[in-house]
Parts: structure tokens; sequence; C-alpha cells
């Protein structure tokens, strides 16, 4: 019993040096970080904010509210056009139509010209 004894009074010696010498490590730390400019005004070690389910859920409907309520004047009422993006646009068939044989058109000069590339090497 007494082996176990000098055994755990020897641990516990250690552990408080241990704790000394990271203390003192925090302290330069905090002190190279001070002259850095980058210290922090609390120690890290410092366990996070719990917060319990219940907590968060409150606090996540009351931002739902704040966000509510802001966004309660902000925004105007869609018109019923059928249109996706809100502006009452609608494009014709003939427009789409044009807009497709351009863009057809410029692909084809764009690909001509990668053909040329091609040919020449």
């Amino acid at each position: 019993m007494a082996n176990l004894e000098n055994a755990l009074q020897q641990l516990r010696a250690e552990r408080r040096e241990s704790q000394l010498h990271v203390q003192k490590l925090d302290q330069a730390i905090s002190v190279i970080e001070s002259l850095n400019g980058s210290g922090s005004s609390h120690p890290t070690s410092q366990p996070k904010r719990i917060i319990s389910a219940a907590s968060r859920r409150k606090m996540a409907l009351a931002q739902k509210a704040r966000w509510a309520r802001a966004g309660k004047g902000s925004h105007p009422a869609k018109e019923a056009t059928g249109s996706t993006h809100g502006k009452g646009h609608t494009m014709s068939a003939s427009a789409r139509r044009k807009i497709a044989v351009a863009q057809r058109a410029r692909w084809a000069k764009i690909e001509r010209g990668t053909r040329r590339l091609l040919s020449a090497s």
C-alpha cells in the first residue's frame, strides 16, 4: 500500500508541475500575442458557452420573427403574370427563336475558328 501512496503522491506532484508549466506557457503566449497585436481578451482554455436545445429553439424562433418583421414592408407584392422572376416580363416565342438562332450562329463562328486552328497545326 505504501508503494501506491508513493506513486499517487508522485503523480500529483507531476500534475502540479505540469499545470504550472502550462500556465507559464499561456502567459508567454499572451505576451507574444499582445506584442503582435492579435491578443485575445479571454483565455483560450475556457469552455465554449453551452446552450440548451430549448434555448436554441427560442433563439431561432426569435430570429425568424425579426426577419419576418424586417422583410414585411421591403418586398413589393408580385403581380400575377405567370412570371417566375417577378419583373412581369414574358418573352414571346418569336423573340426566343431569334435569340436561339443568334446564339447558334455565335457558337458556329467559334467552332469554325477552332477548326481552323486545328487544321493549321
